[in-house]
């Protein structure tokens, strides 16, 4: 099958090349996004290939359904980019990868709070100064603290799992129980509940109209004072500009973002040489207490082969008329 791959890195060439080896597929890789505008890029190709910051909107799908698309393949867990209603009213199959590695993102999360705890990011760049100074750089031990998890998914669970190794206490938020959490000893509470208990407050929920900007200037309020915040789901789950004056006023002690709410026209690009021109990007880069990273969480060489291999199945599948089961459904339409 030709498949048409957007928002191409290096390494997305050499894992999927290497995942297709002998099964016939041809990818043709293109460095631009798939927007409405560049869409028109893959007429012809019965399968295109996404990221997470590709905007398959209804325009967007329409127009790769008139060029031949059948299969929308998602290399990521999260399909907030795409209009499933509209895929679903086109006939485009959505596919995506449930479980890449859980582990990959829930350690990454982990290795946000301690680097923020004990501020090792800090102290990197001041002993390559010659500056060995410990003035500002002061943490707490974890042992004994109680961190809230908001999602209990897999890679949610595993956090906790993580952090109970700590002996932190762990407070729970989903609609549903895990009992992967609750044999840990997890606590499921409500997020009112948990914001005002918890030191670290991580976050691993979908992006869902449900959970757009659950983190907000009212949420923020109930927050332990100091408390610390993690976000390695998806931007848009916090306001981030409630989040600015959460930190400035000290109701947030230090903040961990692998994602941004408007990443798209920064993240998996070089900026070193040309001006950020995000205003909320840019303060919170000033903030000595804020680490960003550039959506990196999944980025470990067992995530990147599992993604890999699990968007050349679809493919495969599809091709053979075999099903599909990692479609992603279109949730209900809201009343």
């Amino acid at each position: 099958m030709r498949v048409a791959v957007f928002s191409t890195k290096p390494y997305d060439r050499r894992s999927l090349d290497a995942a297709a080896e002998g099964t016939g597929h041809q990818f043709h890789y293109f460095e631009a996004r798939l927007t409405r505008d560049t869409a028109g890029l893959a007429r012809g190709f019965p399968g295109v290939c996404i990221f997470v910051n590709d905007e398959a909107d209804a325009a967007t799908l329409r127009t790769l359904k008139d060029g031949g698309t059948g299969l929308l393949a998602c290399r990521c867990a999260g399909v907030n980019q795409v209009d499933l209603h509209a895929a679903r009213e086109l006939g485009v199959a959505v596919a995506r990868v449930p479980a890449y590695s859980p582990h990959a993102v829930a350690e990454y999360a982990v290795g946000l709070i301690l680097a923020l705890n004990r501020n090792i990011h800090r102290a990197y760049n001041r002993v390559r100064e010659g500056n060995f100074s410990l003035d500002g750089l002061m943490g707490f031990d974890l042992f004994g603290k109680t961190v809230g998890v908001v999602g209990t998914g897999k890679i949610g669970s595993l956090t906790a799992g993580i952090l109970r190794g700590f002996g932190c206490e762990i407070l729970a938020h989903d609609a549903y129980v895990n009992p992967a959490c609750t044999a840990i000893g997890a606590r499921y509470v409500g997020l009112d509940e948990l914001l005002a208990a918890s030191d670290v407050v991580s976050l691993h929920c979908p992006l869902t109209p449900q959970t757009h900007r659950l983190i907000n200037a009212e949420t923020l309020a109930r927050m332990k004072p100091g408390a610390m915040l993690i976000n390695t789901s998806r931007g848009g789950v916090i306001d981030t500009g409630a989040v600015v004056d959460a930190l400035k006023s000290g109701r947030i002690g230090s903040l961990g973002l692998d994602v941004y709410e408007e990443e798209e026209d920064y993240f998996f690009e070089d900026f070193s040489s040309r001006v950020i021109e995000d205003d909320v990007l840019a303060r919170l880069l000033t903030f000595p207490n804020v680490l960003i990273t550039g959506h990196q969480a999944f980025f470990t060489r067992e995530a990147i082969g599992n993604i890999a291999q699990t968007v050349v199945e679809s493919f495969t599948h599809l091709e053979q008329g075999r099903p599909l089961s990692n479609l992603a459904e279109a949730p209900p339409m809201s009343a």
